[in-house]
């Protein structure tokens, strides 16, 4: 189990970016949020088993077709052990 912040830099803001990732994570059972930034990235925190947050950084690499993603950065951070994935304001 584990925790991972991810953000995400390029075209990745009214491509449906977050609403994607948030289904994808609810599918695979990971909690977490995802929101947007004033600077115009997505940040996202992932936690669960080890694969599938894998699985989901790795979807953030691409994301959505509409989004064109330039840089992703993953950094570990301690598991908060929190209930369901939102999409935070």
């Amino acid at each position: 189990m584990r925790r991972v912040h991810v953000t995400i830099r390029g075209r990745v803001q009214g491509v449906f970016f977050r609403a994607s990732c948030a289904d994808r994570a609810r599918a695979a059972g990971l909690t977490g949020w995802v929101r947007n930034t004033p600077l115009g990235d997505v940040e996202a925190e992932f936690e669960g088993p080890d694969a599938d947050v894998d699985s989901m950084t790795a979807w953030c690499r691409t994301g959505p077709p509409s989004a064109r993603v330039e840089d992703v950065e993953v950094a570990e951070i301690a598991p908060s052990g929190g209930f369901g994935f939102r999409i935070a304001g």
